[in-house]
């Protein structure tokens, strides 16, 4: 894109993110916007239709352009709820943050992993039925979602937060078995080079990194369960 089609792309998603046009909600024509950034209605169409490709926007003729519903994008990537990946075994689900920090000026290794500019890092622990079950260390993009900032994630997690409040275009995950640094060690109640089960999940909004998650299980409890939910 553009100078012009960046600019206004980035307001029109900040609004979004903020959710001062909340899904579902209509979005300002073409015509009415093209006013408002004092551009050409190619310009501000160029800005729409990438918000369309984000799976953000929703066009539809005769009935203009709408924010797309949480619905629509779960139809296509689905993040998994801790919470409920305990709770639907049967155990009592419960949450404890470890550590909130604002990293203003993150270093080369957070850079790389989550974009240049100011990040949020967020430890925390799950339990099942009272035992250490995922120790969470994530990281997410201030630029891309702002709205972090204002989340202490002292009751509620994360992960949770955002795949209720903030949408992503894609997805990737990796899974591994690694030995237990000192600090996973001692938040999990294990031996420290113990064996433990790392999923490392990233997820973007269009070309925008938005979150970096290491979630470390002790390799001892964890089952990773697949079901075949039939063709397709």
């Amino acid at each position: 894109m553009t100078a012009k089609h960046r600019a206004i792309h980035d307001e029109l998603l900040g609004r979004i993110l903020s959710g001062t046009w909340a899904p579902g909600a209509a979005i300002p024509n073409e015509v009415d916007l093209a006013r408002e950034f004092e551009v050409t209605r190619p310009t501000v169409a160029r800005a729409l239709g990438e918000l369309v490709k984000e799976g953000l926007i929703e066009r539809r003729r005769r009935a203009g352009s709408r924010v797309a519903e949480r619905q629509s994008r779960e139809a296509v990537l689905s993040i998994p709820l801790v919470r409920r990946e305990i709770e639907d075994e049967g155990r009592v689900y419960a949450y404890r943050l470890i550590e909130r920090e604002m990293l203003a000026k993150p270093g080369p290794l957070v850079r790389a992993l989550i974009g240049p500019g100011a990040a949020l890092r967020v430890k925390c622990l799950h339990t099942a039925e009272g035992a250490p079950w995922q120790f969470e260390d994530r990281l997410i993009n201030l630029a891309t979602v702002p709205a972090a900032e204002r989340q202490d994630f002292r009751d509620r997690g994360p992960n949770e937060w955002l795949v209720d409040a903030i949408p992503f275009s894609r997805a990737t995950q990796a899974l591994s078995a690694e030995p237990a640094s000192a600090e996973e060690a001692r938040r999990l109640g294990i031996a420290e080079g113990a064996p433990v089960f790392v999923v490392t999940r990233r997820t973007w909004l269009g070309d925008d990194p938005v979150t970096q998650a290491r979630l470390v299980h002790p390799g001892a409890s964890y089952r990773l369960i697949a079901r075949d939910r039939g063709p397709g």
